[in-house]
């Protein structure tokens, strides 16, 4: 990826961040959103996936959600939420739906750091799904 495709999609990502209640904003300076071009081969092993899905990975959250915490992991690593260029430059270059490239950016931009989101307050995949952010 190049410079300039990087900076287009940090400028969507600062937007959307921008636009984002103030609470959930605050829960951003304690949980870095971390944006990376593509997960690391290590990750896609801790997941369980091969090699050639990286690019189907949008985002994930490293931590342990609210609703399964307890005080025997304060010594645990920081939680953080990663997203990926190349998993949603992918999912929105597969799709044409009548709005720009940058529209659908900024739409999956958004459902995915708020699923990332809600995997920290301890919501699984069926109820983010009902919530519209799967």
């Amino acid at each position: 990826m190049d410079d300039a495709r990087r900076e287009f999609f940090d400028r969507i990502v600062e937007r959307q961040v921008e636009e984002l209640p103030y609470t959930i904003q605050l829960l951003l300076q304690e949980t870095p959103l971390l944006v990376e071009d593509h997960p690391s081969p290590q990750l896609l092993e801790e997941l369980g996936l091969r090699p050639d899905q990286g690019d189907e990975l949008c985002g994930v959250y490293a931590g342990i959600g609210l609703t399964e915490r307890s005080h025997e992991d304060s010594m645990v690593e920081p939680e953080t939420i990663t997203i990926f260029r190349e998993g949603l430059l992918a999912l929105v270059s597969a799709s044409d739906d009548g709005e720009s490239l940058e529209q659908r950016l900024e739409r999956e931009i958004r459902i995915t750091i708020l699923h990332e989101i809600g995997h920290h307050f301890g919501l699984d995949e069926d109820d983010l799904a009902s919530l519209g952010y799967a």
